[in-house]
């Protein structure tokens, strides 16, 4: 009764989302998800979190990977587009995430001019590595490109209700579910709260977080953490730039994690690479306790 109601592809992290009717999964998420990355000059990784800006570039990227345009959607500026033929034989540099040094190929002069105009920083973009063998942690260990942590970032619509429920009693104006930047967005066929977990676990919210093991097709997620909320959900997507202290005010009241922290949605491994499209069924093979 879960089905996949959205796939959202981010070819450069930071940057603006993609949906898609459909998608590969590959072992490390998502084809061509956090492929690329923005980079300072000394190769630290940017984010919404210093640069908000980044919001407003629209990456589209061929299937095949191989040519990659970026667009400004901000109105304010002429920024224009800027369409490049993705390199993965230029040299290779050092790149910093999260103070742990990978490698990037670098995408050359006329993109790394027009990211630095674009944010107002000097900026390169890098591609990840044919040889890229990061690892990320968690319950369910798996690889990954660029993204934060684990490869895949699930939501259920219902937490999202929840969630906008919460801060509408508070007098706040709904979100939407761009603020959290998840991959893959479920949601339940008969909307009614209170289903029995096995039978329509996605009309519950949160109930993402006790699944350890979920199918959608041929493809196998396991669980891997929950994931912990950063400054980034107070970017409006739209605008490019923080707007109040939502959701992380509300958030903080009733979604604190036992280890510390924040969290609102869960991370996932990709167990069984497969063809994911939106409407897929989404069944949970295994379950959990709950870590909130």
């Amino acid at each position: 009764m879960a089905r996949v109601m959205d796939l959202i592809c981010y070819p450069v992290k930071g940057c603006a989302g993609t949906s898609m009717t459909e998608s590969l999964l590959m072992p490390a998420g998502l084809a061509h998800d956090r492929s690329f990355m923005v980079i300072s000059e000394d190769g630290i990784f940017r984010t919404q979190r210093r640069h908000p800006r980044l919001a407003l570039i629209r990456p589209a990227i061929s299937a095949d990977g191989t040519r990659l345009t970026l667009e400004s959607a901000d109105s304010t500026d002429d920024h224009g587009t800027v369409r490049l033929d993705v390199t993965t034989s230029a040299s290779r540099r050092d790149v910093d995430l999260f103070g742990t040094s990978f490698q990037g190929i670098d995408q050359g002069d006329d993109v790394a001019a027009w990211l630095s105009d674009a944010l107002g920083a000097p900026s390169r973009l890098v591609r990840v590595p044919p040889e890229h063998d990061r690892i990320a942690d968690g319950l369910a260990p798996g690889p990954s490109g660029y993204a934060d942590s684990s490869a895949v970032h699930l939501l259920s619509r219902a937490s999202l209700t929840l969630l906008n429920r919460r801060m509408a009693d508070r007098g706040g104006p709904p979100l939407s579910m761009n603020r959290f930047r998840p991959n893959i967005v479920v949601d339940s066929h008969n909307q009614e709260a209170g289903a029995d977990a096995d039978a329509d676990w996605a009309a519950l919210p949160h109930a993402e977080d006790r699944a350890r093991r979920i199918t959608i097709g041929g493809a196998e997620l396991g669980y891997a953490k929950l994931a912990v909320r950063c400054a980034v959900t107070l970017v409006a997507q739209d605008v490019g730039a923080r707007q109040g202290p939502e959701p992380l005010r509300t958030l903080a009241g009733y979604r604190r994690a036992a280890s510390g922290g924040v969290v609102f949605g869960t991370k996932f491994s990709v167990l069984t690479p497969g063809k994911l499209s939106v409407g897929d069924e989404v069944s949970v093979t295994e379950w959990g306790d709950a870590e909130v």
